[in-house]
């Protein structure tokens, strides 16, 4: 049996990568430490974003990030708004990449 990170841990680990590749980020709402969902919002700084959030791959049992919207920046912002007042418990990350690089596919961070 695995043991699950914490929510809390997942984000801190996640921030200090994404201070390693000088990607900036900000934690924007805070969850529930142990298991509040975690939704990333990367801002593209030309008016458009992406909100990635983690699925279940029904088929291997794996956990991946998928896009749960993509589009310009207010309304994946009103989105987010949505979703944070339906669920007090997610943590909402927002990082600044022009390129749209999040470190989400690197090995460790769908845990």
């Amino acid at each position: 049996m695995s043991a699950r990170l914490t929510a809390d841990f997942w984000v801190r680990a996640y921030l200090a990568r994404l201070r390693l590749a000088d990607i900036p980020a900000y934690v924007t709402a805070r969850g529930d430490l142990t298991a509040g969902a975690v939704i990333v919002k990367c801002a593209r700084l030309d008016g458009s974003a992406q909100a990635l959030q983690r699925s279940f791959d029904l088929a291997s049992g794996e956990r991946r990030w998928v896009t749960l919207a993509d589009g310009p920046e207010p309304d994946i912002d009103a989105l987010l708004a949505r979703q944070r007042a339906r669920d007090p418990d997610l943590w909402l990350i927002e990082i600044e990449s022009r390129s749209g690089r999040t470190l989400l596919d690197e090995p460790g961070l769908s845990d």
